[in-house]
């Protein structure tokens, strides 16, 4: 069996660098497992690899689908799978990197059997807003609103679908699956303190903005306005913004001072949700990078040799 480390983490937390560095000391490729990097013209917002980057390490599972599309964590195992058969017949290992729980559980406990979508249903669901949407979740199936979290319409709406066409919780579908993860994909998860990790947030927010994150929005709504990537943390801020939506309860400053805020706060509350997950998929190892990145770039290249 040939293993491959799933390095994940919540976001701005610097998996993707140090990735990056281990790989090109090693010669390994990289597999994205980052749900918004897998779709085109969401490339500011997704803090994808630079072409400088993805010229010194062979990255996969990007740019693989249209904004108007779903990319499925069925069509996610078959790729991965694919990718894998690939860079093991050249010769090569790889790492897996990203931060989506959902992808990465998927690929460490495998999927639980799930009604088809029903479109009539979707466009219920689709006519509300999330925090109602959430709000009714949190009633029928709380454990697994909590792992959820507040911020991701996509699969809040997936998760309704399922209890109303199935008449079963995904919780309790998630606990008739597998409980053991598979060995082939160790889990280790990267973390710093939580203020640290807020600082650096806003910097990456900060920069994206200065590049460009608003136009790149206006511009995938323009071509794509049904987009359900669209909701994705960051963008969906930048949409309230500019459509003048104020989120219900709190008072968001004018200008550009309050949309930082904003999507400061999504993605606090996304490193949230995104730690409930990690820990519900039983790490093999769990690290803090504060002042220990080079010790955990000798494990992992430890590993790998």
């Amino acid at each position: 069996m040939v293993q491959s480390i799933v390095l994940t983490g919540p976001t701005a937390v610097g998996k993707s660098s140090l990735a990056i560095d281990v790989a090109k000391k090693l010669g390994l490729e990289i597999i994205n497992a980052d749900s918004v990097c897998f779709y085109r013209e969401f490339n500011i917002g997704s803090a994808k690899p630079t072409p400088k980057e993805m010229a010194e390490v062979p990255h996969h599972l990007i740019d693989i689908a249209n904004p108007d599309e779903t990319y499925h964590a069925g069509s996610f195992l078959k790729d991965i799978r694919a990718k894998l058969i690939d860079i093991h017949a050249r010769g090569k290992r790889a790492i897996i990197v990203g931060g989506s729980g959902f992808y990465l559980k998927a690929l460490r406990f495998g999927l639980w059997e799930a009604p088809e979508t029903s479109p009539e249903l979707r466009t219920t669901f689709e006519s509300r807003t999330l925090a109602d949407l959430f709000e009714e979740l949190e009633k029928l199936d709380p454990v697994h609103a909590q792992k959820i979290g507040p911020m991701d319409r996509y699969r809040v709406i997936r998760a309704l679908e399922i209890i109303k066409l199935s008449g079963k919780k995904p919780s309790d579908l998630q606990a008739e699956m597998n409980t053991e993860p598979n060995p082939e994909f160790p889990l280790w998860v990267v973390d710093r303190d939580p203020e640290e990790l807020a600082t650096r947030m806003r910097g990456r927010i900060d920069a994206m903005l200065r590049a460009g994150w608003v136009d790149e929005t206006i511009a995938i709504r323009k071509k794509f306005p049904n987009s359900k990537t669209l909701g994705a943390v960051g963008y969906a801020q930048i949409l309230n913004d500019l459509d003048g939506i104020i989120p219900a309860g709190r008072k968001v400053k004018p200008g550009l001072e309050g949309l930082t805020e904003e999507i400061l706060l999504s993605h606090r509350q996304l490193s949230k949700s995104q730690r409930t997950w990690f820990k519900s998929m039983k790490p093999n190892e769990s690290f803090y990078l504060d002042g220990a990145r080079a010790a955990l770039i000798e494990k992992l290249m430890s590993f790998y040799q």
